[in-house]
């Protein structure tokens, strides 16, 4: 166990599997209080057992990230009952990979529902959560994408796309506007990182995996465990002077 985050309790949304596990456990390892918010009670309850039986500090609650009222009262039992957060992780998010092109009332649902969990969510947990890290100070981790930067060649995913891009827009204006407040606001932009998330599409679509490493240089895809370096930095002491920036977990993708 490390301590990095000795002293730190931290929320992190969608924490039950992929990116968000990684950083639960990442952030448990190095001496932080992690509380998990999922919808997922199966996964979430598993990452918060194995990072109990390591040694670490992990509770759960279920939270519809869509749902501003119940963010507004999973912020407020939080507060109460275990104390304030000093990091967020906006890490929740979900994806579609049908094209604008297809049924209409298919293609208005995905967009819909996209921009409620990816955008509209973040400003939900950000905004509830916002009484306490300016108490304490703290800093705001958000989970964009290469897709905050540009559209890659994945088939079908304006949708997400546009949500990704939004994120990094949030981040920026809200480091600007917390910056007097001693609150950070900072974003990973992960690449094709091998996630529940994307595993259907992944295998449907050998040829575009293929397609991004030969633009890759690391020539590999990403684990979930390749997020948690930035992460812990994020929300660490090592980048006190770090506010409004994107780091790139891309391997190298956007360099050539």
């Amino acid at each position: 166990m490390g301590d990095l985050l000795a002293g730190h309790r931290a929320v992190v949304t969608g924490g039950g599997s992929g990116i968000g596990a990684a950083i639960a456990t990442g952030y448990a390892k190095e001496g932080a209080e992690v509380i998990i918010l999922d919808q997922n009670k199966a996964a979430a309850d598993a990452t918060t057992k194995a990072i109990g039986d390591a040694g670490g500090k992990a509770a759960y609650f279920e939270l519809d990230v869509a749902r501003k009222a119940d963010c507004d009262a999973m912020a407020a039992k939080i507060a109460s009952e275990i104390g304030d957060i000093s990091i967020l992780v906006n890490n929740a998010g979900i994806n579609r990979r049908n094209p604008l092109t297809g049924d209409p009332e298919a293609v208005i649902k995905d967009w819909d529902d996209i921009i409620e969990v990816n955008i509209k969510g973040v400003f939900n947990v950000t905004h509830a959560f916002l009484g306490q890290l300016r108490k304490t100070r703290g800093r705001i981790v958000n989970i964009g994408s290469i897709q905050s930067f540009l559209h890659v060649r994945w088939p079908n995913s304006a949708a997400y796309t546009t949500s990704k891009h939004g994120v990094l827009g949030f981040t920026k204006a809200l480091a600007a506007e917390l910056g007097p407040d001693g609150v950070r606001v900072n974003a990973i932009g992960p690449g094709l990182i091998e996630t529940p998330l994307n595993r259907e599409t992944r295998e449907k679509n050998p040829h575009v995996v293929e397609m991004y490493l030969d633009h890759t240089p690391l020539k590999r895809t990403g684990k979930p465990e390749d997020i948690v370096g930035p992460a812990v930095f994020l929300a660490s002491d090592l980048s006190s002077y770090v506010t409004g920036g994107i780091i790139m977990a891309d391997g190298g993708y956007r360099s050539i």
